[in-house]
């Protein structure tokens, strides 16, 4: 499986891309080679014929739409990189579109579940200060996990209350955040964080027990972990902390433009859909809450 291993080095050193994120580029194009074998093709030898043979092959397999667009999407990503290297001549996925995404509208949670969640940890220990500041900046800030757990001390200016982010293809953008996720990396800072390192450097904000920083799995499993000692029964995953924070945002009217911003998206259009969820919620209060929202019914 010729250059997948230079790939993913690429991918991992040049484009900032998280381990997990590059695990799936790696399984996406070990999963195309096969194919090719099987069908004995040749990665430089593609066109559009072979290319649709490829799309059969996954509709064979019955996958989601959005499992089949990642797929398109890591292997037109590893032929651009073979042609940037001059190792084919050109990229023969970009004639094949992606099937059409379904919009789901973004899970996120209600303000009462965000006070019953902030009130688990227990800031008296080094984990229960790590926690509070895992989710103070998760929601206060709208970062992704894996953004999170790459925070260096030097990228906080307290200051100014921001943190300088890398996100997604090594791009740079500032976030900020509020007085209590202040106080609570304050708190952890000087205490908690030195405690858990036990005597182990690190430059990274979150870190483990001796260790010097934190995978987006242990984040998973603390969170998973705070979840139980509520009484909220739905799923909570770390992400949903980014679609609340955007969609309280706009809630509380904060401007579409400003939450693009905010939470790095390169198009407006995968910041409407927090839109969706605010319209509705804002219409369920209309409804709740007006005199005259339900007269004559």
């Amino acid at each position: 499986m010729k250059y997948i291993d230079s790939f993913c080095e690429y991918l991992k050193n040049q484009k900032n891309y998280s381990d997990f994120t590059v695990l799936n580029y790696r399984k996406d194009l070990e999963e195309y080679f096969e194919f090719l074998n099987d069908k004995k093709y040749s990665y430089s030898d593609m066109d559009y014929k072979k290319c649709i043979d490829y799309l059969l092959f996954l509709d064979g397999k019955q996958l989601k739409k959005t499992s089949v667009s990642r797929r398109l999407s890591s292997i037109r990503t590893f032929y651009k990189y073979l042609v940037l290297n001059s190792y084919v001549n050109n990229n023969p996925f970009l004639l094949v579109s992606s099937p059409k995404k379904e919009k789901r509208i973004p899970k996120f949670i209600n303000y009462q579940g965000i006070d019953e969640i902030f009130n688990i940890p227990n800031t008296k220990t080094p984990e229960g200060q790590r926690e509070s500041v895992i989710l103070e900046v998760l929601y206060g800030s709208g970062v992704r996990v894996s953004e999170l757990v790459n925070i260096k001390l030097k990228d906080i200016d307290f200051n100014n209350k921001t943190i300088l982010i890398f996100g997604k293809g090594s791009k740079e953008r500032i976030v900020s955040f509020g007085n209590p996720a202040k106080d609570a990396m304050n708190e952890y800072i000087k205490s908690g964080r030195e405690l858990l390192l036990n005597g182990v450097k690190s430059e990274y904000l979150i870190v483990g027990k001796e260790k010097e920083s934190l995978t987006t799995r242990r984040i998973e499993q603390i969170i998973d972990s705070l979840i139980t000692k509520t009484s909220i029964k739905i799923n909570i995953t770390p992400h949903m902390f980014r679609h609340t924070f955007a969609t309280h945002l706009l809630d509380q009217g904060c401007d579409l433009i400003a939450v693009q911003e905010l939470l790095g998206h390169e198009s407006l259009s995968s910041t409407e859909i927090y839109t969706h969820v605010s319209n509705e919620h804002l219409r369920e209060v209309y409804l709740k809450c007006h005199p005259r929202s339900t007269k004559g019914e």
